[in-house]
């Protein structure tokens, strides 16, 4: 523990120099931590030193290089920096440029044509991608303006679906409010005519008067006429004959009278109705 503390301390003393350490609470904890990070710090710098100490021996060597290659060609050729021309000057700087961005280890076409044919390579893949990718925006472009188009035509059947809801369900409500009033008025019409018919049935109204019962006796009456018929015929059939006039004349007078009773008898009984009904409607509205 004291040792991590002294090493901590030396690292911050290092670390911020002349200005003061900040105060910090010294429990295992926190030195653990300090001391983990002067590690971390001291293996960088130890990393940084390499580095350096590597890039110094490159750049001793760049210039030995340099060196050897500006006294080779000003004892062979007799050519020196200051000697080229501006034009020569140019191409150099260049041909030096082009070998820093080709990221060559010289500027001999044993090195630039290997980069070149990479870069080129590298060159023909990007435009293969890129190819890929302008079909494929292509055909994305083609399902967006679809998914668009198809939006805007659904877009539209839900606004014509929500005007004929609409629409159906203000219908919808009317017809209710019709039904509801119909069967209001149909409870209402049953009740007056139970009522009508229990001041009828008081009153002493006999129930062969009712519509019903005059209805089946009408039915009745026209069966009875309907049987009647083919009789009559015969009956007329009888009167032609000349034996015995006088029992055809009974019989004649005999089916008369039955007819005639018979028509008495509705006809009363519809002019008792024809009188009960308006007093059966005015006690009705009273």
């Amino acid at each position: 523990m004291e040792e991590k503390l002294n090493k901590v301390a030396l690292w911050l003393k290092k670390t911020f120099g002349d200005q003061p350490i900040p105060p910090y609470e010294a429990d295992a904890r926190t030195v653990d931590i300090l001391y983990e990070l002067a590690e971390c710090n001291e293996s960088r710098d130890g990393d940084v030193t390499l580095i350096i100490d590597d890039l110094k021996q490159k750049t001793e060597e760049y210039e030995s290089d340099g060196n050897y290659l500006q006294g080779l060609l000003t004892e062979s050729l007799n050519l020196s920096v200051a000697s080229l021309s501006n034009a020569s000057t140019s191409y150099l700087n260049t041909l030096v440029d082009s070998a820093v961005a080709l990221e060559t280890k010289d500027t001999s076409l044993a090195s630039f044509i290997p980069a070149i044919n990479d870069l080129t390579s590298d060159l023909y893949a990007a435009e293969s991608r890129n190819k890929d990718l302008e079909h494929e925006l292509t055909n994305l472009r083609k399902k967006l303006t679809s998914a668009l188009v198809l939006e805007k035509h659904l877009q539209d059947d839900l606004k014509k679906t929500e005007g004929l809801l609409a629409v159906e369900k203000a219908k919808t409500n009317s017809r209710t409010q019709n039904v509801k009033f119909l069967k209001d008025k149909s409870e209402d019409f049953k009740f007056r005519i139970k009522a009508a018919e229990e001041q009828l049935s008081a009153s002493g109204m006999d129930a062969s008067l009712t519509h019903e019962s005059l209805v089946r006796l009408s039915e009745k009456l026209a069966e009875l006429k309907k049987q009647a018929a083919p009789l009559k015929k015969k009956l007329e059939s009888y009167l032609d004959l000349t034996p015995s006039p006088s029992l055809a004349r009974v019989k004649i007078e005999e089916a008369k009278r039955e007819l005639d009773a018979l028509e008495a008898e509705f006809a009363t009984k519809m002019d008792m109705t024809a009188l009960s009904e308006p007093l059966s409607t005015k006690r009705r509205f009273t």
